[in-house]
């Protein structure tokens, strides 16, 4: 699966290496309300849920387009963390893709990246000014919290809205 999805964003990447300048810039921000798949309860951690802030930039031409993000996670199950992320997305109005990113928690960074697939709603509200209604699946092996003896599975659906300029 990992190299699969190097492999995907890879390509998506290089076919497109010689038009990099041409299609349209989007730069902006939102706001993520997430929610984890598995009831956490059970395993001791109350906050199961919570929102995220990001910075994002994506770069379109015509049906494809690649995202790249820096996210904030204030209290992702009991602990600051920061998610740096890509995706490479097929569509325009309505669209879907996939992606993969990185969590940082506590100075460090995960072993492992997170994968993600996602669908979302593109709307350009006036020229040149994007509203991006969106909904992610986030697919974590697990994570080892602080002060906790167990890993846990953090699989987590994101649920979204960016406001993005174009440049």
């Amino acid at each position: 699966m990992n190299r699969l999805l190097m492999a995907i964003l890879a390509l998506g990447l290089v076919l497109f290496t010689a038009d990099l300048q041409a299609g349209e810039h989007r730069i902006g921000g939102g706001a993520n309300y997430w929610v984890a798949v598995d009831d956490l309860d059970e395993e001791g951690v109350d906050d199961d849920d919570g929102f995220s802030y990001l910075v994002s930039y994506q770069h379109w031409w015509d049906f494809l387009g690649i995202e790249v993000d820096m996210e904030l996670l204030p209290d992702r199950f009991g602990e600051t963390a920061y998610a740096p992320e890509a995706y490479i997305l097929v569509g325009s109005t309505i669209y879907a893709g996939a992606g993969m990113g990185l969590i940082r928690t506590d100075g460090d960074f995960a072993d492992d990246p997170f994968y993600a697939f996602r669908v979302g709603l593109n709307l350009e509200m006036l020229p040149s000014v994007y509203v991006d209604l969106s909904a992610n699946y986030r697919f974590n092996d697990s994570a080892q919290l602080e002060d906790d003896d167990t890993d846990i599975d953090t699989d987590t659906i994101f649920f979204g809205a960016a406001l993005r300029f174009a440049l």
